[in-house]
């Protein structure tokens, strides 16, 4: 079912089943639709009997495709290769991305990696070729601009392997990030259950200053909301301000909604849309949108009268943006570029910018690296040269192509950029940075989307700061993090003032793209050998997990105590340990490693309860429970689990003798993996009882045998001193959950039948 590029067929089959079921949604509810609700419900399995109440339902939706990236990808085909089935029930892809490390140079860092990773890549070329996926090797490109290049639509739904799934939004496509368990169900045939999300709309009005990049609207935007303020709800976008945007400006702007937590982020359909179809070889399909456009947009009076239609309505004023950066250390602490100076005098941040890098799947677009190329020449011109290593970390083969045609590569590498391959490299820890010893403080500046503390070069001290490419390729040459374009000058070698003026660069490449005509596997077929080498550290075949029993789960030792903010990286940190991202084995060798421990401030160690032994690594503590047949939980903080889709930060756990994490609330996508990977995803009745848990105590799940929707859990937690109290968590669990928890996963419930 593998095509290069989505075609005229599917998005034809795709817009009569939504139209089709439009008509019975439109019946039932008798009232406007909003945008997200004409895709979610156009994609229903049934639309007769779907319960359809807003933030409380599951629906059952038919995606149009599934996407992995190749970190991700390793476990998710590892477990469809249980399933049975020969080949993916819908169109899919895998992308090599996220493996290839930053060092050297473009070149030289692929070479490297085809030889690093040849293992992987050889099972993920033959597992793909065998069940019938298509295959981009690597150096095609980052998985979320080849998509937005190649296979979203306007209208369609797609599920991703990786949190940032949501960028083909901006071409009004609601792409959602997800486990690889659900990636595997829909292959499988099954149907996407996901939580029917909230709305949230944002009225965009004006026009961007000539300083500012779609960037600055979507920190502006996770400023306000914060990281948990897009949970279980679609970032709805409306407004005469969306037509003065790219469609990959769009792009930027959906792609960073996964840091508010958001299922998925859309615009509605536009112009600038039909143009980058119609740019990126696929006129028949703007053809198509144009002639369903009544489908790809809210009903007129819900943009009339939103705050009826909506849960919340956001309104950002775009002439009122200024330039933003966020950080460090999480995406939701934005300041802007005129109060970064107060703010980094308050807060002891280091002025002085010791790298930058641009690119990655949220700034790589034609538009963007026109616009850093631009500035780059007007710098050149005026006799100055970067002052920190800059990386380019480009989108894809066709924008490298496209942009090393028209110049601007040898613009920007003349100001002092080092071009880095096609993939996430820094963005994903991927940076095997030089010259910055470990420890030491200091500030980078980058246009990539996520800032958690070591994640780009795997420096604790280093302080991360977002923002827009335009904004970063400045830094890198005034040197500063304070530096204003709007009020600040450069000292040229001849002693003049230099002033940027705002960069201009067209949205698409007036000569066209070029096109990638090697990057592109088309699947062979079940005569195809899935290669997978025994005693492998790298690759390891799954053995389906066995359930829990109810009276296993008394006395449960609590091995960790997490404070704070707890990311899925720092449950499973990338880095060094993507190798492992196809061992469950050894990727759970870092299980925890970046979570600070409550008790002790320390990262990633706590007590032995068996042994006595204190700061102990969190996986050596757990494989002793585990070996001696005792399940332990996790109690965690608020939003437990942000960022990345990585299911690892749940399969390691489980694998390692996990049976419930107990939270005061999750992130949507950890939430649903550990419910896949049949562990208890619980949340405090009353989040002061978080406070309650110490370190040496015991906790027992006392009705776990009722287990049923919308029925509370009694827990009791016995104190050392012989007290005790008794807790009620919560959960969200329906039938169909209950009975994955009851087999051990979804997939043993979907291998039994």
């Amino acid at each position: 079912m593998a095509e290069m590029k989505t075609t005229a067929a599917q998005v034809k089959k795709a817009y009569f089943t939504q139209a089709e079921n439009l008509k019975v949604i439109r019946k039932r509810l008798n009232r406007p639709l909003t945008l997200a609700e004409k895709i979610f419900f156009g994609h229903l399995i049934d639309g007769e009997k779907q319960d359809l109440t807003r933030g409380k339902s599951f629906l059952l939706l038919r995606p149009d495709r599934v996407a992995m990236q190749d970190a991700t990808a390793q476990m998710a085909l590892l477990q469809f290769m249980l399933t049975g089935r020969d080949e993916s029930a819908v169109p899919a892809t895998t992308h090599c991305d996220h493996l290839i490390r930053g060092r050297d140079g473009e070149n030289a860092d692929m070479e490297k990696a085809i030889v690093e990773n040849k293992e992987v890549y050889d099972f993920l070329s033959s597992v793909s070729s065998r069940y019938g996926i298509g295959f981009w090797k690597p150096g095609a490109g980052i998985i979320h601009q080849v998509i937005l290049e190649n296979y979203a639509f306007p209208g369609g739904m797609m599920i991703g392997t990786d949190s940032h799934t949501p960028n083909a939004g901006g071409l009004s496509m609601a792409a959602c990030g997800v486990g690889g368990a659900d990636a595997c169900d829909v292959m499988a045939g099954l149907p996407w259950e996901v939580k029917n999300p909230g709305i949230t709309g944002v009225r965009l009005t004006g026009k961007l200053n000539s300083w500012c990049s779609p960037k600055d609207i979507i920190i502006n935007l996770i400023g306000k909301l914060t990281v948990k303020g897009g949970t279980n709800r679609v970032m709805e976008y409306f407004g005469e301000g969306c037509d003065t945007i790219s469609c990959t400006g769009k792009a930027t702007i959906t792609n960073m909604g996964a840091e508010l937590g958001a299922t998925c982020s859309i615009f509605p359909y536009d112009k600038n849309m039909e143009e980058y179809l119609k740019a990126t070889g696929r006129a028949d399909l703007a053809e198509l949108a144009n002639d369903n456009r009544a489908n790809l947009t809210a009903d007129r009076e819900v943009y009339s009268n939103p705050s009826e239609y909506y849960d919340q309505v956001v309104e950002i004023n775009l002439s009122e943006l200024e330039p933003h950066l966020t950080g460090p250390h999480t995406p939701d602490a934005a300041v802007t570029i005129s109060e970064i100076r107060k703010k980094a005098d308050s807060e002891g941040w280091p002025l002085e910018v010791s790298a930058a890098l641009i690119g990655s799947c949220t700034n790589s677009s034609y538009e963007d690296m026109s616009k850093s190329a631009n500035l780059a020449e007007q710098a050149l011109k005026a006799g100055l040269t970067m002052k920190v290593p800059f990386y380019i970390s480009p989108g894809s083969s066709v924008v490298k192509f496209t942009i090393k045609r028209d110049g601007a590569i040898d613009i920007l590498k003349e100001a002092g950029g080092t071009v880095l391959a096609n993939a996430c490299g820094p963005c994903i820890g991927q940076w095997e940075r030089l010259g910055m010893k470990d420890g030491v403080k200091n500030t980078i500046v980058n246009s990539f989307n996520r800032n958690f503390r070591a994640r780009n070069d795997g420096n604790k001290a280093t302080l991360s700061f977002i923002g827009g490419p335009e904004l970063v390729t400045m830094l890198a040459f005034a040197g500063n993090l304070d530096f204003n374009p709007s009020t600040d000058s450069i000292k040229t070698p001849d002693g003049k003032d230099f002033r940027f003026t705002p960069p201009v660069a067209p949205a698409l490449p007036p000569e066209g793209f070029v096109e990638d005509t090697v990057g592109f596997q088309m699947p062979a077929g079940k005569d195809v050998d899935v290669i997978v080498k025994e005693n492998s550290d790298r690759l390891q075949l799954l053995t389906p997990f066995k359930p829990f029993k109810a009276e296993e789960l008394k006395e449960m030792y609590v091995l960790c105590k997490a404070k704070g903010k707890c990311t899925t990286d720092h449950i499973s940190p990338a880095g060094k340990w993507l190798k492992y991202r196809g061992h469950l084995e050894n990727i759970s060798g870092n299980m925890l490693s970046g979570a600070v421990n409550f008790y002790t401030e320390e990262m990633g160690a706590g007590t032995n309860l068996l042994s006595g032994d204190k700061n102990v690594l969190f996986p050596e503590t757990a494989a002793a429970y585990r070996d001696k047949g005792t399940p332990w939980v996790i109690i965690g903080d608020e939003n437990y689990g942000e960022g990345s889709s990585r299911e690892h930060a749940a399969m390691s756990p489980r694998y390692m003798g996990g049976a419930a994490v107990i939270v005061k609330s999750f992130a949507r996508i950890h939430e649903t993996n550990l419910k896949k990977q049949g562990m208890l995803a619980l949340t405090f009745a009353d989040p002061s009882d978080y406070d309650k848990i110490l370190e040496d105590d015991r906790v027992t799940l006392a009705d776990i045998s009722g287990f049923a929707p919308g029925k509370d859990v009694k827990a009791v937690i016995s104190h050392k001193n012989g007290s005790s109290d008794e807790i009620i968590l919560n959960h969200t669990y329906n039938d169909e959950q209950i009975h994955w928890y009851k087999a051990g996963s979804a997939l043993n419930a979907l291998r039994e039948g």
